[in-house]
């Protein structure tokens, strides 16, 4: 076992990503750390910006969520000290994942924010994603930022719906 529990952090936080062939959001690995009562919020935060210092992990962040991947580096990193983690960690890791694989898959590829244009309308970009693939990839202009923070919302709620709606039409002859 490591002597430094922040190191035993990091790689949690790198087999963790390196386990799932999408990012993790922060929400996603914060709640498997508290869940078992490994770290606290903040420790957990530190870890990852150390991460993040280090390149072994890379953060793409819109304004509601942040979703982390890592690196070649990071793999690297886990390949060389990963049997450092206790195979009781390992088997905690693996299980949480596992039953919370269909979540954690659904709110990692539904993306949604906005940002303000040349012309002061704002831009809602909404995705959904499989893995690292875009199955749908859609901007809309809206008047102001209400209507964009509005819109953000609901894809996370319609997005499925909105999808079917699309894939539906597009394929139909009539």
């Amino acid at each position: 076992m490591l002597s430094e529990p922040k190191t035993l952090y990091k790689l949690m936080n790198l087999y963790m990503l390196k386990q799932v062939n999408f990012p993790l959001t922060n929400s996603q690995l914060t709640d498997f750390f508290l869940q078992h009562e490994y770290t606290s919020y903040f420790a957990l935060q530190q870890v990852l910006n150390e991460l993040l210092e280090a390149g072994l992990i890379r953060v793409h962040t819109n304004h509601n969520m942040s979703r982390y991947e890592i690196t070649k580096e990071g793999e690297d990193t886990l390949e060389f000290f990963g049997k450092n983690i206790s195979p009781a960690i390992i088997d905690d890791m693996d299980q949480y994942l596992k039953e919370n694989r269909f979540r954690i898959r659904n709110e990692a590829g539904i993306i949604s924010d906005f940002y303000k244009s040349t012309n002061q309308d704002y831009i809602v970009h909404c995705e959904v994603r499989e893995g690292k693939t875009v199955l749908l990839d859609l901007s809309i202009s809206v008047p102001d930022r209400d209507q964009a923070e509005s819109m953000c919302s609901q894809w996370e709620k319609k997005n499925q719906e909105i999808y079917a709606y699309v894939m539906k039409t597009l394929m139909s002859d009539s």
